[in-house]
């Protein structure tokens, strides 16, 4: 069995890349504002141009990132962007390096394989591979930096009980905060509401009314 067969974040690469590809460049996405066609460009960007990453997490240098991203989805055809995706990142990013692939990509490809899936309207959720699964679930940590700016104490909890808080701690414990949320779900729908894209994200919140109100009505975004 090959290693793309075997890697379960090579094989989300190669699943995202085959719904971008018949999705076509129009379609919609869950991405607010872009189609696939601009998704697609990130996602190269993302991996090409070492220059432009840091706008994708630092907000000072955002207009860099997206103006690059623009220039790209203009200039080379949809076709050759899902390929250069698929392909893997260029031997001079630092994606390339051993062990970033899983560590850097996993989260990131499967939300955006669900971007796209789900922007259709008879989408279901799919049944993931257990050892996507287990990926998603070391890497969810990064539900802290999405939401850290979220006072309500936020647990996340999976069908078999396993459990991480990922916002509140001392200011959501301060006298008159909200109290604890508890949010259910399979990993993939844990990793969807924190990154987001809670309108399609099947989960269950438990809490006082007032707290799962309160988170309710709170954004966040990466």
């Amino acid at each position: 069995m090959s290693t793309t067969e075997t890697d379960p974040v090579r094989g989300e690469r190669r699943l995202l890349a085959a719904a971008l590809a018949e999705a076509g460049p129009s379609a919609p996405t869950r991405c607010a504002g872009w189609d696939a066609r601009d998704l697609a460009a990130h996602l190269v960007i993302r991996e090409g141009r070492p220059d432009a990453g840091p706008g994708i997490l630092l907000p000072p240098l955002a207009f860099y990132t997206e103006r690059v991203r623009r220039r790209t989805a203009r200039a080379v055809p949809f076709d050759k962007l899902v390929e250069r995706f698929r392909q893997g990142p260029p031997k001079f990013s630092p994606y390339a390096l051993p062990g970033v692939d899983k560590i850097a990509n996993g989260v990131e490809f499967f939300v955006h394989h669900e971007d796209i899936l789900r922007a259709r309207p008879d989408w279901e959720p799919r049944e993931l591979p257990v050892e996507l699964e287990d990926v998603l679930w070391r890497r969810i940590k990064i539900a802290r930096f999405v939401l850290r700016k979220v006072h309500v104490e936020v647990t996340l909890v999976q069908p078999d009980g396993r459990s991480l808080r990922v916002s509140g701690g001392r200011r959501a414990r301060r006298a008159g905060a909200p109290g604890p949320v508890r949010v259910h779900g399979p990993v993939g729908e844990l990793v969807l509401w924190a990154l987001g894209r809670r309108d399609v994200a099947r989960v269950r919140l438990t809490g006082a009314t007032d707290s799962v109100k309160t988170l309710t009505e709170t954004g966040w975004s990466l």
